[in-house]
C-alpha cells in the first residue's frame, strides 16, 4: 500500500476518533466512568492487545491494568472507547442484558463478510427466529441421527490423508491444516446436505480467504485481505444460491424432509405473518455458520491432539475409554460405526476437552455495544461504548475453580465428586439466550474425531516444543505437524 494511502486513511480516522470523542465530551466528563486509559490517539491500546493475544499473552495484558485499575476499566480497542468487565457479576450483567441495552458488537469486517442478516447481527423476535430453525437441526435429538454419517465422512477421510501423506515415507500431516478440511467437510456434508467434492473444494478454498479477511483490516482495495474475502463471499453466495433454489423446490415437492439439514430448516421456517426468509438472510447465515462450526471445531481438536501428543497419562486414559467403545461396537455387529450411544459414553474424552477450553478459550472474550447509558459496579457506561468481557477472567480464577493452573479434566465430573461450577463462570460456548447454537454440534464432531484418530493411530509431535498463538483463534504455532502410525488395519 503506498505511503499516500495510508497517510489519508490515517487522517480520515483520526477526524472520526475526535468526533467520537469530543463531540460527546461534555456529557462524558459528567459521568463516572471507570478509572483507566485511552491509550494513543486513533489506536488507542489495541497495538499492545494485539501483540500481547499473538503471543497467547491476553490474560496478562488485562491483569497489568486490573491491578493498576480494578476489575471494570476503560480503555480503546478497534477504534472504539471500551469498558473492560471481569468476573462472574460481570459476565452475568452482559450475558442476560436486554437486547435493547447491549447488543453484540462485531468487526466491520465479520459485517461485510458474514452479511447484515446473520444472527449475531439480529435481536428480538427475527433472532429467535433465525435460532429457532438453526436448533431444529442443531438439537440433540436430531444431532443422533447423523453420528453414523459423521463417523463415516471423518474415517474415510483419516484414510485417504494418511494414504496420501504417507506416499513419500514419512506419514506426517500437518494437524491444523487436516482439521480445517475434516471439519469444513463435515459441516458442509451434516450441517448444509453439500456431497459433490468439485463443490466442497470450491467452497473451502473462498471459505478460506473469507475467514482471513474477517481478521484483516476494512480497507477495500484491490490485492487486500479484505478485498480478497469480499469477492470471496460473492462467489459462496453464486455457489450456495442454485443448492438452496433447488432445496425450496424439493420442499414444496414434498421429496425433502424440512429437517434434513439447515439450509432446508431455514427455508422451512415461517414468521407469525406466514412469511419466510429471503434468501439474503439464508445465505448470510449459512456463511456466519460455516465459519463457526468449521474453525472453532478445528481449534479444540488441534488442541486435543497437541495435549495428548505431551501428557501419556490423559492419552492413555482417553484410548482406554475409546478402546472400549471400539470394542463394544465389534460386539454387536451391524455396520460397525457410532452411535448416539457411544457418544454419551465417551465421558472423560469430553472432560478433556472441557478443561481444554477452560485454559485455552477458543474464543478469548468479545464486545457488546451499549445502546443506553449503563451503570455496573458503581460506574457509568456511556451509550455508544464497547463493554468487553473474556473467558479467562472466571475460567482461570482460583476462588472459582481451585488449582487452576492445573489440567485436571476431573473438575468437570458430577456435582456429588467435584466442586460444582457457578453459574457465569464456564463460558467457552457463551452463555444467556445467545449461547451458541452449535455447540452440541462442535461435542458431537469433537469425540468423533477423537475416536478415529486414537483407535487407528499412534502419533507423536514432530515440534515437541510447540507453543499457541492466537490468530485471534488459539493455534499451535507451527501448524502442528505429527507422524502417524496406524495401529490397525479395521
Amino acid at each position: 500500500m503506498s505511503l499516500l494511502v495510508l497517510i489519508l486513511i490515517t487522517s480520515l480516522l483520526s477526524a472520526l476518533v475526535y468526533f467520537v470523542f469530543f463531540s460527546n465530551g461534555s456529557r462524558t466528563r459528567e459521568m463516572n466512568l471507570p478509572r483507566g486509559s485511552m491509550g494513543y490517539p486513533v489506536i488507542g491500546e489495541t497495538l499492545s492487545f494485539l501483540k500481547a493475544q499473538a503471543k497467547d499473552e491476553g490474560p496478562s495484558w488485562f491483569e497489568e491494568r486490573i491491578a493498576e485499575h480494578g476489575p471494570v476499566f476503560k480503555t480503546s480497542l478497534m477504534g472504539s472507547p471500551t469498558v473492560v468487565i471481569m468476573g462472574q457479576a460481570g459476565n452475568k450483567f452482559i450475558f442476560t442484558a436486554r437486547e435493547d441495552v447491549l447488543v453484540p458488537q462485531q468487526p466491520l469486517t465479520l459485517r461485510t463478510i458474514a452479511g447484515k442478516q446473520n444472527i449475531s447481527e439480529l435481536s428480538g423476535s427475527r433472532y429467535r427466529l433465525v435460532k429457532g430453525a438453526m436448533m431444529n437441526f442443531l438439537k440433540p435429538e436430531s444431532l443422533q441421527h447423523s453420528v453414523k454419517r459423521m463417523d463415516e465422512i471423518i474415517k474415510n477421510l483419516f484414510v485417504r490423508e494418511v494414504a496420501k501423506a504417507g506416499e513419500g515415507g514419512d506419514t506426517i500431516v500437518k494437524a491444523v491444516v487436516f482439521m480445517k478440511k475434516l471439519t469444513f467437510n463435515v459441516a458442509c456434508d451434516i450441517l448444509f446436505g453439500i456431497k459433490d467434492e468439485s463443490t466442497e473444494q470450491a467452497l473451502f478454498d473462498d471459505f478460506t480467504m473469507a475467514f482471513k479477511a474477517v481478521w484483516s483490516l476494512p480497507i477495500n482495495l484491490p490485492g487486500t485481505e479484505f478485498w480478497r474475502g469480499i469477492k470471496a463471499r460473492s462467489r459462496i453466495v453464486d455457489r450456495i444460491l442454485p443448492i438452496m433454489r433447488e432445496r425450496r423446490k424439493q420442499l414444496e415437492r414434498g421429496t425433502l424432509r424440512p429437517g434434513a439439514d439447515v439450509v432446508s430448516c431455514l427455508l422451512a421456517t415461517r414468521d407469525e405473518n406466514g412469511e419466510g426468509f429471503e434468501e439474503e438472510a439464508i445465505t448470510d447465515n449459512f456463511i456466519i455458520l460455516m465459519i463457526a462450526s468449521h474453525d472453532t471445531s478445528a481449534i479444540l481438536a488441534s488442541l486435543m491432539i497437541w495435549k495428548l501428543s505431551k501428557d501419556p497419562n490423559i492419552y492413555d486414559e482417553v484410548l482406554q475409554e475409546q478402546m472400549e467403545v471400539k470394542r463394544r461396537k465389534q460386539s454387536r455387529g451391524g455396520d460397525g460405526r457410532l452411535t448416539w450411544e457411544d457418544i454419551q459414553s465417551m465421558k472423560f474424552t469430553w472432560r478433556v476437552a472441557q478443561e481444554l477450553m477452560r485454559i485455552i478459550p477458543p474464543v478469548f472474550g468479545n464486545f457488546k455495544k451499549a445502546l443506553q447509558d449503563l451503570s455496573f459496579g458503581g460506574y457509568d457506561i456511556p451509550k455508544g461504548w464497547q463493554v468487553f468481557w473474556a473467558a479467562y477472567g472466571t475460567q482461570m480464577n482460583g476462588d472459582i475453580f481451585e488449582n487452576p493452573d492445573e489440567f485436571n479434566p476431573f473438575r468437570f465430573d458430577n456435582p456429588s465428586k467435584a466442586k460444582a461450577i457457578p453459574p457465569f463462570t464456564y463460558v467457552p460456548f457463551g452463555a444467556g439466550v445467545r449461547m451458541c447454537p452449535g455447540n452440541e454440534f462442535a461435542r458431537v464432531e469433537t469425540l468423533v474425531i477423537m475416536h478415529n484418530l486414537v483407535t487407528m493411530y499412534e502419533w507423536s509431535q514432530v515440534n515437541p516444543e510447540e507453543a499457541i498463538t492466537r490468530q485471534p483463534m488459539p493455534y499451535p504455532s507451527m501448524g502442528l505437524p505429527i507422524r502417524l502410525k496406524p495401529i490397525n488395519t479395521n
